[in-house]
């Protein structure tokens, strides 16, 4: 069990990194972005504490993908003005892609060495899920880095059927 309780102090310094991120970040969508993936890593902790008490795993459903469009379209408007990002904005996503790319690692090792079912799928879950997140940074840090060059690529990408 020492590698569940490991995994939820990993999730539960995540909300408490990515909360406070949110409120340093000068970037709308930076906040809106971090405030989302601090809700997905609480429903981590969930599930986590769900297979520490023993219970069923329980999928809490989230789509941080989704999630990201939809921050998006909402916030269009204003993106479209060119919204440029602070360098402490821009730092504190690629902290966010190390911590996902290392609770990637953590969690597929960890995988490997857990012997109940419910441990297997809990970790399985948070690969995919942890994967969706590094994704999502990655994203967004790309868009404001360079807002108006991720809009080409992605209409490109579009238009070229990518």
């Amino acid at each position: 069990m020492k590698s569940v309780e490991l995994a939820l102090k990993m999730e539960t310094d995540a909300v408490k990194f990515y909360t406070e991120a949110a409120e340093k970040v000068s970037h709308p969508v930076g906040k809106k972005m971090f405030l989302s993936i601090a809700e997905d890593e609480k429903n981590h902790i969930k599930m986590i504490e769900e297979v520490l008490k023993g219970l069923e795993l329980t999928y809490i459903e989230a789509n941080p993908v989704k999630t990201m469009k939809t921050i998006f379209e909402e916030m269009k408007d204003n993106l479209m003005e060119r919204i440029q990002a602070q360098t402490d904005d821009l730092e504190a996503f690629k902290i966010a892609m190390e911590m996902e790319k290392e609770g990637v690692e953590f969690y597929k090792k960890v995988f490997n060495e857990v012997n109940t079912e419910k441990e297997k799928k809990l970790f399985e879950r948070l690969i995919y899920e942890e994967k969706q997140h590094y994704k999502i940074f990655s994203e967004t840090y790309n868009f404001m880095k360079d807002t108006g060059n991720w809009f080409m690529w992605k209409e490109f990408s579009i238009v070229e059927g990518g």
